[in-house]
């Protein structure tokens, strides 16, 4: 058995995951919004999980950010406390082990490509949009990272196709305008609601509301489905992958699987966008599985040695 732990902005989940891939365990609670309480969260997590379970475990954990491939600190993460940590290294003392960190949006994309959504698929873009906006590649079941570690990282580009009233954009924490992040993730869908309307509304009543016939709650929505469908279309035209699957908190919104298709066409480099747009197998949830495939089948266990 082996686990994987997605560490989120808002959540950290674990899961206990056997040699066929059946869940022995799982759990999730709020995720601390600093360093020290992040790791001390892990190892309370792990060390409950492995009483669970009756064994120690080999661990994966995925993040929203990345391992700098120049310093080995962690860069990217919109959970900002950890940017410019060694998280890794503290993780593996205090765990007293050795252990496997990957971006969470490449391990949901290589678990939805391995035995999820887009199983078989050779080219599979997975995006997360919760917290924040991210994206992960899967080349034939394996996680394209590239030198720079930031291969999928499409939320840090600027919304394409800017209208006069959108541009220049918000604010992003990297320091920029206008990234799809600022966007398209739940805070950003919050947002976007509140400037239009002056009302507080999270992304799941926006969703809630619109569907009781709240008119200004539908044109957020509609607004957020016009620049979703412009953010994939530019994935679209550069990779140009077989299938897309949603990840995160706002991959439950069904709606999208039937309204981005009819809208992405409009800005797609092609005569006809044939690319599958579905949501993911696992739930929310699968970017813990690829947290905890990051082990290879046979080396699960861990004994202390």
């Amino acid at each position: 058995m082996r686990i994987g732990v997605d560490l989120g902005g808002t959540k950290t989940e674990i899961v206990v995951l056997d040699a066929g891939g059946r869940e022995r365990y799982r759990q999730r609670g709020p995720t601390p919004t600093n360093y020290d309480g992040s790791i001390r969260n892990i190892c309370e997590l792990a060390a409950a999980a492995e009483q669970a379970v009756g064994q120690k475990c080999r661990i994966g954990i995925c993040i929203p950010g990345a391992v700098s491939p120049a310093t080995g600190l962690i860069k990217n993460a919109n959970s900002t406390w950890l940017n410019g940590k060694p998280l890794d290294k503290d993780l593996a003392h205090s765990l007293e082990r050795p252990l496997r960190v990957a971006n969470d949006a490449n391990c949901f994309a290589v678990s939805e490509a391995s035995d999820g959504a887009a199983a078989g698929a050779h080219c599979v873009f997975g995006v997360i949009i919760g917290t924040g906006c991210g994206g992960g590649v899967a080349i034939a079941g394996q996680a394209l990272v590239g030198p720079n570690a930031v291969a999928g990282e499409w939320g840090h580009n600027q919304l394409p196709w800017m209208s006069p009233e959108e541009a220049p954009g918000p604010d992003c924490y990297c320091g920029k305008k206008g990234c799809l992040e600022t966007f398209l993730s739940g805070p950003g869908m919050a947002d976007d609601h509140r400037a239009s309307t002056g009302r507080d509304l999270n992304a799941e009543q926006i969703v809630a509301a619109a569907a009781a016939g709240d008119t200004a709650a539908e044109a957020t929505l509609a607004r957020h489905e016009d620049r979703l469908a412009r953010g994939l279309a530019s994935v679209i035209n550069v990779l140009d992958p077989d299938a897309i699957v949603l990840g995160g908190g706002l991959s439950n919104i069904r709606r999208l699987y039937r309204t981005i298709p009819q809208l992405w066409g409009r800005y797609a480099f092609s005569d006809e966008v044939d690319t599958p747009l579905v949501p993911p197998v696992h739930g929310d949830s699968s970017g813990v599985r690829g947290a905890a495939w990051l082990w290879p089948a046979g080396d699960g266990d861990w004994q202390g040695n």
